[in-house]
């Protein structure tokens, strides 16, 4: 059977920015590069993209961060039923567990009615998934604990390839392969344009995302 998570509509937790910042601070970056194409969205106002390296490497990309960002291109847009999978590692054991994982149903990126969902992992073995309207998020499935997240070791990291199966009505998580939840379509936002989250003071390859048309209608 299938593990529902709809009912797990939850506000998060808020923590004071001056508080947070304080203990984790954004690591300063030899930064300021993104690819031509790319587009960088900053999670707060006041972070700065010298702090921001975003490099090609192989046929994906390499991140090195201070702050959170959201990636993407304009062209990589997925509607109706389809499939989006990329992988992900995580070259370096962070300070604290920190996400990375996928974006979908984007838009609205780079004004203030910004909307989009997102999965991600993290190197404590847990997943979450969040939807995010503007300068507000929801929790669709906390931070959850599943034995497909791999962990890194040490210092030599951990590769997770996550999943995003939207059909007619459900819209399934995958991570390497095991679904680790299903919530009902309208739970989340998956008409749009399709990229990366990587949460701050992370290193992470991220591969090419393959989007793959799932059915018809939707």
């Amino acid at each position: 059977m299938r593990n529902r998570h709809l009912g797990f509509l939850l506000l998060a937790l808020a923590v004071p920015s001056g508080v947070a910042a304080q203990d984790d601070p954004d690591q300063a970056v030899a930064g300021g590069r993104i690819p031509t194409g790319w587009s960088v969205r900053l999670d707060r106002a006041d972070a700065k993209m010298e702090n921001v390296r975003i490099v090609k490497m192989g046929d994906g990309l390499h991140a090195t961060l201070g702050p959170a960002v959201i990636l993407y291109r304009m062209r990589d847009q997925a509607k109706g039923q389809y499939r989006i999978a990329a992988s992900f590692t995580q070259t370096r054991a962070a300070r604290h567990p920190e996400g990375y994982g996928l974006l979908v149903g984007g838009s609205d990126l780079e004004a203030a009615g910004q909307r989009y969902t997102y999965f991600l992992v993290r190197q404590d073995g847990k997943f979450l998934v969040k939807r995010r309207d503007g300068d507000s998020t929801s929790v669709v499935v906390p931070w959850t604990e599943h034995a497909a997240v791999r962990n890194p070791e040490g210092e030599r990291g951990a590769t997770n390839e996550l999943a995003i199966e939207v059909g007619r009505e459900e819209v399934a998580f995958l991570v390497n392969g095991a679904e680790v939840a299903t919530v009902e379509r309208s739970a989340v936002d998956v008409g749009g344009i399709c990229g990366y989250r990587v949460n701050h003071n992370l290193d992470v390859h991220l591969s090419s995302l393959k989007v793959t048309k799932r059915g018809t209608g939707g």
